[in-house]
């Protein structure tokens, strides 16, 4: 079947575009510019993470309502980061600000369990179908505990990922990511590469990583390790890739993950640091129908508030139970954020809720699409629930090979200075996605199709 061959974009255009849009956006941030002067002799580099750096200065935000935010020149646009995706609630929800301001004046923190705290669990028990939950404060601090408990359950060290995935900053995982196309390697045999300095080599070389998107890929690497003495105590995945803008999984995919990890005695870990809450209300495990025996929350969980849980089976959690595993933290169900989760649950994050999260990305989706149709340009949109994105790739991405064969990091750097110079606030980073909240609306979404209209017109005329 013949194919219509994609317009060519001028490499030298989109430079010349980034130009214009890069001086405007730093003519408009100059509060932000005069910030950043000030807290690079107090802030290390200026900011409190190295993901919210930006050249030549970040974005300093002062506050945000429902589905819009202000930076400190007081420029208003609506909010597509939401905060790395955990403000899918909106900004300052009256339900949750109402729990938060009336738990404060009862006490903010005592390190002892409070009933919000028992609510909670008894909600995410329902949602997820795992009967037993404990609490972190952050999606990185999930993973870790979530993975210690794996090791402690099986009395095995080593640990599997897929290539490319973030699982948050702890060394275990800090591992293959970010890799040049041309370091990758071979898919069977990926090697464990630190991500940035301070990870040792031999602490990497404990985490295996595999390709997504090829269930016989894993099994020949657990084969292998298996005959080297070396079975993976887990698995540890997103069901779908969310750092890469969106990857679905093919079908059958997940089905055969779960079945190989049984098969095989290693316990099934699901990352929904990015899709718990947001793409379902019992996130991706429910979305896709899968088993996990723990699975990993946060982000969006505390309605804005440092948050996370572990859920699992009785068996996965029965280390914990039984006292062998300390799962332990100070600030562990923080009253402040069980007041802010149990809202966020049982009044904001409804069915209700949900069906329009769905409405808006169909919307959104349909009329990104309808841009690159008109425009004949070479990407596609996906996405999911809350979140999905524009792949700038003339195929469709399938794992990290094929994003990093295909990604035009200089044509997604681009949509980001459009959208930041026409109101609207995107993730930085060329391999995030889009966040909606249920505060958005159709208009909000029509905003962002025309300005991605109005790039694609800059591009091709």
């Amino acid at each position: 079947m013949a194919t219509t061959a994609h317009t060519q974009i001028d490499r030298e255009r989109i430079r010349e575009l980034a130009a214009r849009e890069e001086t405007q956006l730093n003519a408009e941030t100059q509060g932000s510019g005069r910030l950043f002067e000030r807290a690079r002799k107090s802030l290390s580099s200026g900011v409190a993470s190295s993901y919210q750096l930006r050249d030549p200065w970040p974005i300093y935000l002062e506050r945000g309502e429902g589905a819009y935010v202000w930076d400190v020149d007081d420029n208003k646009m609506i909010d597509f980061h939401n905060g790395f995706g955990s403000m899918v609630q909106g900004h300052a929800h009256p339900a949750i600000t109402k729990a938060v301001t009336e738990r404060m004046a009862l006490g903010t923190h005592f390190a002892a369990p409070t009933e919000d705290a028992v609510v909670v669990a008894e909600e995410l028990q329902r949602r997820w179908d795992l009967p037993l939950w404990r609490y972190v404060n952050s999606g990185s601090e999930a993973t870790m505990d979530a993975i210690r408990i794996a090791r402690a359950h099986t009395g095995r060290d080593t640990i599997m990922k897929i290539f490319g995935s973030y699982h948050g900053h702890h060394d275990y995982v800090m591992v293959s990511i970010g890799v040049a196309y041309d370091k990758i390697g071979d898919r069977d045999n990926y090697a464990s590469l630190p991500y940035g300095a301070g990870i040792p080599q031999s602490v990497a070389e404990m985490t295996v990583p595999v390709p997504f998107n090829d269930a016989d890929a894993m099994e020949r690497r657990i084969e292998r390790l298996i005959r080297e003495d070396r079975k993976p105590a887990c698995v540890i995945m997103e069901a779908a890739m969310m750092n890469l803008g969106v990857i679905l999984p093919v079908p059958g995919y997940l089905e055969a993950v779960r079945e190989i990890t049984r098969k095989h005695g290693i316990l099934l870990i699901v990352d929904e640091v990015k899709t718990g809450i947001c793409i379902h209300p019992g996130g991706a495990s429910a979305r896709w129908n899968i088993q996990p025996d723990l699975v990993t929350l946060a982000k969006a969980l505390g309605g804005g508030l440092p948050s996370g849980a572990i859920g699992g089976t009785e068996e996965a959690l029965s280390t914990v139970t039984d006292g062998k595993v300390y799962q332990v933290g100070t600030y562990n169900g923080n009253p402040l954020v069980m007041a802010a989760a149990r809202a966020n649950l049982l009044e904001v994050m409804t069915p209700d809720a949900y069906a329009h999260l769905d409405s808006l990305n169909d919307h959104i989706l349909a009329g990104c699409e309808g841009v690159i149709a008109k425009y004949n340009l070479s990407g596609y949109a996906v996405g999911i629930g809350s979140k999905g994105c524009v792949t700038f790739s003339p195929t469709p991405i399938t794992d990290y090979d094929s994003f990093k064969a295909n990604q035009d990091g200089e044509l997604s750097d681009l949509a980001w200075l459009y959208n930041m110079n026409r109101g609207i606030f995107m993730t930085p980073g060329r391999e995030e996605e889009w966040t909606l909240s249920i505060t958005h609306t159709k208009n909000d979404c029509d905003q962002f199709v025309r300005v991605f209209d109005e790039m694609a017109r800059d591009l091709t005329s």
